[in-house]
């Protein structure tokens, strides 16, 4: 084994020995502020305390032979921000419920109300000019240009219109399933 993990005779080197005994006095809190930190998921906050301990291992120990203690806890605060900042900008992961995955072997209409219910709630939420678009369009089957001549608007108003509709659309649906879920 080389010298940096271990001594001659099999023994723990200097800084192994430090490591171990940091991670000893340190570990229990910190894995306690850390799981504060990430809301209570103790498998987030041992991953993150691994890596602190990994980056103190990997820096040397800064401040060999003196308190570690508020630059691992500084590292793991860090540590708890850049994940915060990753999952911000990433798309939010879901587990899909077995409730979910069910589908029933026969069509009883059931889901095209339920459906039918939900988008119309949706509705009641957009401008009175994004409804007119989507109803013109969706609910009475009418082209862009069709509808257009309907509204007495141009047919790139009713494109612009549409898009926009179609993404508060969206947000509403999304929004109101955030709601349901809790």
């Amino acid at each position: 084994m080389s010298d940096v993990t271990s001594g001659s005779n099999g023994s723990l080197s200097d800084r192994e020995r430090l490591l171990k005994s940091t991670y000893d006095e340190v570990a229990p809190d910190l894995l306690r502020y850390v799981a504060r930190l990430v809301g209570g998921d103790r498998h987030l906050a041992e991953d993150i305390v691994q890596e602190v301990l990994l980056r103190c291992w990997e820096k040397q120990l800064p401040g060999h032979g003196q308190n570690l203690r508020p630059w691992l806890f500084r590292v793991a605060r860090n540590l708890v921000i850049d994940g915060y900042r990753k999952r911000s900008v990433r798309p939010r992961e879901v587990e899909v419920p077995e409730v979910l995955e069910f589908t029933p072997s026969e069509d009883n209409g059931v889901d095209q109300t339920l459906s039918g219910v939900v988008v119309n709630e949706a509705m009641k939420h957009l401008s009175q000019a994004h409804r007119e678009v989507l109803y013109e369009t969706f609910f009475m089957g009418q082209t862009i240009k069709e509808a257009a001549e309907v509204l007495g608007v141009p047919v790139g108003t009713v494109k612009s219109r549409m898009y926009y509709a179609l993404r508060a659309l969206r947000e509403e649906l999304q929004a109101q399933a955030e709601l349901a879920s809790l």
